[in-house]
């Protein structure tokens, strides 16, 4: 069964309070970040239904928001999700190259997982720095200005790091 511990309830409780009576739904956004970073990376329909049921809303009002935000996966990732930043100034800049790149060298397409689950690619909407196109969001980390080679780079460092 789907439960968050007793430390990570007292904050969902926390986030909750800071909004008034009758509007707790207003805390559904950062409760599905804490329910997807603890619950293996992603949102299933049991664990919205959970979200919704602390909440106190309908299970349709959870689907809405983690389907909507491209923040929230609703289906298994690998351990390291690779967003690559597909809009104009990032697409001008080589983002389409690199996304077609990643897809070879992992053999996998968009949205798809690697068969040793380490990698996902996500192309992803504007990830607001512009300036260092063509970018990626790797976790709470950004890659700027990516080449073939710093996806190499990048990718062979994860590897490295998920044997250790």
């Amino acid at each position: 069964m789907i439960k968050f511990s007793e430390e990570r309830l007292k904050k969902v409780h926390e986030i909750i309070a800071r909004y008034p009576e009758g509007k707790q739904k207003s805390a559904l956004i950062p409760i599905l970040h804490m329910a997807q970073d603890d619950f293996g990376g992603w949102l299933d329909a049991p664990t919205m239904d959970y979200v919704a049921e602390i909440l106190q809303i309908k299970p349709i009002e959870v689907y809405e928001v983690a389907t909507f935000y491209s923040m929230f996966n609703t289906k298994p990732v690998g351990k390291y999700l690779l967003e690559v930043c597909r809009t104009g100034p990032c697409m001008l800049n080589g983002s389409d190259d690199i996304i077609d790149y990643i897809k070879e060298k992992l053999d996998i397409r968009e949205g798809e997982t690697t068969a040793d689950g380490l990698f996902t690619l996500k192309p992803a909407e504007c990830l607001g720095a512009c300036g260092y196109a063509p970018m990626m969001q790797l976790g709470e980390h950004f890659k700027e200005h990516l080449t073939k080679e710093k996806v190499d780079t990048l990718i062979a460092e994860l590897r490295a790091k998920a044997k250790n």
